[in-house]
């Protein structure tokens, strides 16, 4: 297979499609009654992929696209309302499928984990902010990489060094990294059972992972905590990885920010950011998934699939 963007398409659609029918139980739920789907979700998903790596942030200008140019793969393309609804309960399974695509990796096995939180900005005038619906989970945070304050949420990430997302979540901007990372080791079934599957698994966290019983529970969970020393304490082993890795980790943030357009998302709702998040990480994960079963030499690299 070759490295474009059709045929990208044409492997996602046809993996999501046997996914489906194999875990039909993963499909939202329809009224017996009632007008049937003129386009499958395995279709949309596809659709919702290709919108995102090739950077249409908004959905009537890409909907406008793919009639345009799109029509030989999909013969029925549904309206701005329709794609935005039908996207939106597809939540669950875009984030579902995100696994499935993970476990039919070779790089899934890496030995080496790193993680790390990002803003998602949801808005930025006062105004906006005191009606937002979004209001009461986003908030203000800082970021302390680019020095600035934010209204919005944090992206949480656990990736492979190949950039693989194995697990993530969505929080406010203030929440406990820590906390959350816990949450995601929890939540993840391949996650928390790493240690069943190997002997030593290797997390790089920055210094705001760290404290005794954090790292404990680390442990316990069969993971190897590298991160660097924070003022006042000992010099810490691996101190020598750190910057090489953790550029891996902000290489991975600038895909989903600056090819992905993660803060151009445009929701309003907590359903519907929590969808184009996770649109977001779809795409990165099926570029992957397609780089690693053609061959890539990059895996992460989404250059073929952007025009």
């Amino acid at each position: 297979m070759d490295a474009d963007l059709d045929t990208l398409a044409t492997a996602f659609y046809a993996q999501a499609d046997d996914l489906l029918k194999a875990y039909p139980e993963r499909i939202p739920p329809r009224p017996r009654i009632g007008i049937a789907p003129r386009i499958s979700d395995a279709e949309l998903m596809t659709l919702a992929v290709m919108q995102a790596l090739l950077g249409f942030t908004s959905e009537a200008r890409w909907l406008r696209h793919a009639r345009k140019s799109l029509r030989p793969m999909f013969p029925y393309l549904p309206g701005q309302a329709g794609y935005n609804k039908r996207l939106r309960r597809l939540g669950p399974t875009m984030n579902w499928l995100v696994g499935m695509l993970v476990h039919g990796t070779a790089v899934s096995s890496d030995d080496v984990w790193v993680v790390d939180s990002t803003p998602v900005e949801c808005a930025r005038s006062r105004e906006t902010v005191r009606r937002s619906d979004l209001a009461g989970w986003a908030e203000y945070g800082y970021c302390a990489s680019h020095s600035r304050y934010f209204w919005g949420l944090r992206l949480h990430l656990v990736c492979t060094l190949h950039g693989l997302p194995v697990g993530y979540a969505l929080t406010g901007a203030k929440a406990d990294e820590r906390q959350t990372f816990l949450d995601i080791l929890a939540g993840t079934p391949a996650m928390a059972g790493v240690r069943t599957d190997r002997n030593r698994q290797i997390l790089i966290g920055d210094k705001n992972y760290y404290g005794a019983g954090f790292e404990e529970t680390v442990a316990q969970a069969g993971l190897e905590l590298l991160r660097p020393a924070r003022k006042g304490e000992k010099p810490r082993a691996g101190s020598r990885f750190f910057k090489p890795l953790r550029q891996i980790i902000e290489s991975i943030n600038d895909t989903l920010k600056g090819q992905l357009n993660l803060e151009q998302h445009g929701g309003r709702t907590p359903a519907g950011v929590t969808a184009r998040v996770i649109q977001r990480i779809l795409a990165l994960t099926a570029a992957i998934w397609h780089n690693d079963q053609t061959g890539q030499a990059i895996r992460r690299s989404l250059t073929a699939y952007d025009h």
